[in-house]
C-alpha cells in the first residue's frame, strides 16, 4: 500500500514566496533587522520599535494582506546568546494562502513589546500567557495579568533559569460562584437537561 504523496511545490510557488519576503522588505525597509527560509518558511526578524505600527502595515496592505494572527509565543536563549528573548508570531493571510513568522528580539532588562489587541482582539489569550510564563510585557494590553497560573505564583517557569525546587506558596481554596468557571458550568448543566428532556 503507498502512502499518499505530498503536493509539490511549483516554480511559480517558489517565487510567490521569494517576492513576498522582497516585497515586505520594500515595505517595512529599516524595520526589518534580516529575513530568512529555513527549511522554505518565510521567517522575518523585526525590530520592536513601532511593533503595532509594522503588524498594521502586514495587515493593511493589500499586497500582502495577513490578516490572521494564529499564534504568539516565546524563546528563552539564556546564556546562548543576546538579546535573551524572542517574541514570535504566525500571521497569515488567508487570500493569498500565505504564512509568515515574525520573530521579535526581546533585551532581558526590558522584557516588553507593544500588545497587538488593538489590531487583533484574539492576541489577549495569547500575550496573557507569554507573560504568565516567560514575563514578557505587553505595553498597552487591557488586562495583563495570569491566564495560566494562580496571581500568586512567583516567577515564570518556561524561563531558563526558573529554579526547578522553587516552592511555591499556598493559597486557600477559592469560590466559583459568580465566576466564569461557575456560569460555563452551568451552562453545562442546562445543556445536558435539554438533551436528557428530550429523551424522555
Amino acid at each position: 500500500m503507498h502512502g499518499r504523496r505530498a503536493p509539490s511545490i511549483g516554480i511559480d510557488e517558489m517565487a510567490e514566496t521569494h517576492s513576498q519576503l522582497e516585497r515586505i522588505q520594500q515595505v517595512l525597509g529599516a524595520k526589518i533587522v534580516e529575513t530568512l527560509r529555513p527549511q522554505g518558511d518565510d521567517v522575518m526578524i523585526l525590530n520592536r520599535a513601532g511593533l503595532r505600527e509594522s503588524f498594521l502595515t502586514l495587515k493593511e496592505n493589500p499586497e500582502l494582506d495577513f490578516d490572521f494572527l494564529s499564534d504568539i509565543t516565546a524563546v528563552d536563549y539564556w546564556q546562548k546568546k543576546e538579546p535573551r528573548f524572542e517574541v514570535v508570531y504566525q500571521i497569515l493571510s488567508r487570500a493569498r494562502r500565505a504564512r509568515l513568522r515574525v520573530r521579535v528580539p526581546v533585551p532581558e532588562n526590558d522584557p516588553s513589546v507593544e500588545s497587538l489587541t488593538p489590531i487583533w482582539r484574539g492576541a489577549n489569550f495569547m500575550e496573557r500567557e507569554v507573560w504568565d510564563l516567560f514575563g514578557i510585557r505587553f505595553i498597552d494590553h487591557p488586562d495583563l495579568r495570569r491566564v495560566l497560573l494562580y496571581d500568586e505564583f512567583r516567577g515564570h517557569p518556561l524561563r531558563k533559569d526558573y529554579p526547578v525546587n522553587l516552592t511555591q506558596p499556598r493559597v486557600p481554596e477559592r469560590k466559583v460562584e459568580g465566576t466564569f468557571v461557575d456560569e460555563r458550568s452551568y451552562n453545562k448543566l442546562m445543556r445536558l437537561k435539554k438533551v436528557l428532556g428530550s429523551k424522555n
